[in-house]
């Protein structure tokens, strides 16, 4: 492999492993675990999941429902 081959390899590795810390975990926090496990292959299902409004009783519908309750009780 040439310097130029092993830097796009690198460049892509670390891309990669930006979304799987970032992108996946919103869309498992989202409730959206089939696309986060099919994600692993086909990292655009990461990015659909993670736009996905999110499911009732997710871990971030429940952190957003805090998140809105304690501005409101803020602005009283």
């Amino acid at each position: 492999m040439s310097a130029l081959d092993w830097f796009f390899t690198s460049l892509f590795f670390v891309f990669y492993i930006c979304l799987l810390f970032t992108v996946c975990l919103m869309t498992f926090q989202k409730g959206h675990i089939a696309l986060g496990i099919v994600g692993i292959f086909f990292p655009i299902l990461w990015l659909i999941g993670a736009i996905l409004p999110a499911r009732p009783g997710s871990r971030y519908a429940q952190t957003e429902a805090m998140r809105y309750q304690a501005m409101t009780g803020q602005l009283r």
